[in-house]
């Protein structure tokens, strides 16, 4: 049902926890499924150093939010806010449809 690459970011999560004074934090929530997911972001320059990230959730919730934070980093914020559902389930070699909302 999930790809490796999902099972190791649910298993090895990159990025948990928080960060002390961000430039930024995002929150959301799915009354459906029960999904919590909050990212916080440190930004110099227009370019996002660091992702951190807490999310209550299934392993797709999780993967993918470990994931986000690996994709931002590096990028500007312009960049970051391109980047689309689809390019997160693509990097996790794909996501089941059930599991796209994550």
């Amino acid at each position: 049902m999930y790809s490796n690459k999902v099972i190791d970011h649910f298993e090895n999560p990159r990025n948990v926890g928080t960060i002390d004074h961000p430039d930024g934090i995002g929150k959301q929530g799915n009354p459906v499924c029960g999904d919590v997911m909050e990212i916080a972001i440190k930004v110099n320059d227009n370019i996002i150093e660091e992702g951190k990230f807490r999310t209550f959730g299934c392993c797709a919730a999780i993967a993918t939010s470990s994931m986000v934070t690996e994709m931002v980093k590096g990028k500007t914020l312009d960049e970051a806010e391109q980047i689309s559902k689809q390019a997160v389930a693509d990097a996790l070699d794909g996501l089941p449809p059930a599991k796209m909302h994550c």
